[in-house]
């Protein structure tokens, strides 16, 4: 078997697994939508600790509404953010698996929920419902989720990064 080299470190990891979660995220949220109808009506999975819920977010994280601007700001600040990650992607080195495991988490996350944003007026499906009871989190989808992982691995490669560059998941070199 030979070694591909180690760009294809970095591709092999990103595109496949931002391809992938975009398509889970597109997926569930179709099934959702198709099976979950009306919106706010608990499914039980496990209990009331994991239901599915069907809701629609216009706003942004944590159903932050910016009002009639919701939809535009956060579709254009969502282009501005993937450019942003699109730059670390063509920073990184090439053999920096870790870096392209967060980056294609974040990614594919966001383009998940910007398609739903481009494509629907009532804004973002969200249908992961988990709490106890009548204590419950914010429901959310797998694009929130993956969203989430993605930033913890990137703060937690930007905590360990070198003063002089992206994260460094390289061996220090000696000489």
């Amino acid at each position: 078997m030979t070694d591909r080299g180690p760009l294809s470190h970095k591709a092999g990891i990103f595109w496949p697994l931002a391809a992938l979660l975009v398509l889970a995220d597109c997926t569930s949220k179709e099934l959702a939508v198709e099976h979950l109808e009306p919106a706010h009506v608990p499914h039980d999975v496990l209990g009331s600790a994991l239901r599915f819920t069907l809701a629609y977010n216009s706003g942004s994280a944590f159903g932050l509404d910016l009002g009639p601007w919701s939809r535009p700001l956060l579709i254009a600040s969502t282009l501005v953010i993937l450019a942003g990650l699109g730059t670390l992607y063509l920073r990184a080195h090439p053999g920096e698996r870790v870096s392209a495991l967060a980056l294609a988490l974040v990614c594919g996350g966001a383009v998940g929920n910007l398609l739903d944003r481009l494509r629907s007026p009532h804004g973002v499906v969200d249908f992961i419902d988990v709490g106890v009871g009548t204590h419950r989190f914010w429901t959310f989808n797998l694009a929130d989720t993956a969203i989430t992982i993605g930033a913890v691995l990137l703060a937690m490669i930007f905590a360990r990064a070198e003063p002089s560059g992206i994260a460094s998941e390289r061996p220090p070199r000696h000489h």
